[in-house]
């Protein structure tokens, strides 16, 4: 079986939701979930692993839309859509809407917050 480590914002209202699901779906415990936040060791700088999305698959880091792609393939259910995702065509779709959610994220997570309270 793969190893693999995900680190995420655990400040993040939106990360928090998602990994929430994720470690639902997540019904073989196949991945090791790290608060970016709160870790006492990242593989990069802290502000580097908050800003976007990190996955280390089997010793290999991967950022962005092949760090999702990862973590989908360790899922059941969504493993199709991760091994989609080793097609170069299709990865680079799925960072292209990566990079459009980065820039809408800081409006998302302002709502989430004040969905929140």
């Amino acid at each position: 079986m793969t190893q693999l480590e995900v680190w995420h914002d655990g400040d993040c209202p939106l990360c928090r939701r998602e990994i929430a699901l994720m470690r639902r779906l997540d019904t073989r415990g196949a991945i090791h979930f790290i608060d970016a936040t709160h870790a006492e060791s990242c593989p990069l700088d802290r502000a580097a692993m908050l800003a976007r999305f990190h996955a280390r698959e089997d010793g290999t880091l991967l950022s962005g839309a092949a760090a999702f792609a990862a973590m989908w393939r360790a899922i059941p259910l969504l493993r199709p859509l991760g091994l989609a995702a080793r097609n170069p065509r299709v990865l680079g779709i799925l960072e292209r809407g990566y990079l459009f959610f980065l820039r809408a994220r800081p409006r998302l997570q302002r709502l989430a917050r004040w969905r929140d309270t």
